[in-house]
C-alpha cells in the first residue's frame, strides 16, 4: 500500500532544496531532478509545493518523461485532500446540461411529430 501524504505537508516543500509537488493526486519528489528539468528548474519551482498536474499536462509530456517521473514518486495524495480538490458542480455544467436535454427532448418531438403526419 503507497504511503498517503497530506496537502499540507506538501505544501511545506516548496523551495529549491526540498521540492515536492502533486501530479495526478500522486507526490513526487523532485529536488534531485530539478537542475535535470530539460525546461528548466523555474518551471518546477512555480509548481513547488502544489498540485503541478494543469501545467504538466498542458506541456504534453512525452511517455518517456512519465517514466523519468516514476522515479521521484513518494507516495499518493490523502484521500481527504483528493476529495476537497473536487468541488461542487458549477452552475454553467448545470445549465448546458439542462440544454443538452431540451435540444434531446425538442428532437424527440420533432421526430414523433414528423412520423405521426405521415
Amino acid at each position: 500500500m503507497s504511503k498517503e501524504i497530506s496537502l499540507a505537508t506538501v505544501k511545506k516543500h516548496n523551495t529549491p532544496n526540498d521540492l515536492w509537488l502533486i501530479i495526478d493526486n500522486k507526490v513526487y519528489d523532485v529536488t534531485k531532478f530539478r537542475l535535470e528539468h530539460p525546461g528548466g528548474e523555474d518551471s518546477l519551482l512555480d509548481v513547488a509545493g502544489r498540485d503541478g498536474t494543469k501545467e504538466f499536462n498542458d506541456v504534453g509530456h512525452s511517455s518517456e518523461a512519465r517514466e523519468i517521473l516514476k522515479k521521484y514518486y513518494i507516495g499518493n495524495l490523502a484521500a481527504a485532500d483528493i476529495a476537497k480538490k473536487k468541488g461542487p458542480i458549477s452552475c454553467r455544467h448545470i445549465g448546458m446540461a439542462l440544454v443538452a436535454a431540451a435540444i434531446g427532448i425538442t428532437v424527440v418531438y420533432l421526430i414523433r411529430r414528423g412520423v405521426a403526419q405521415k
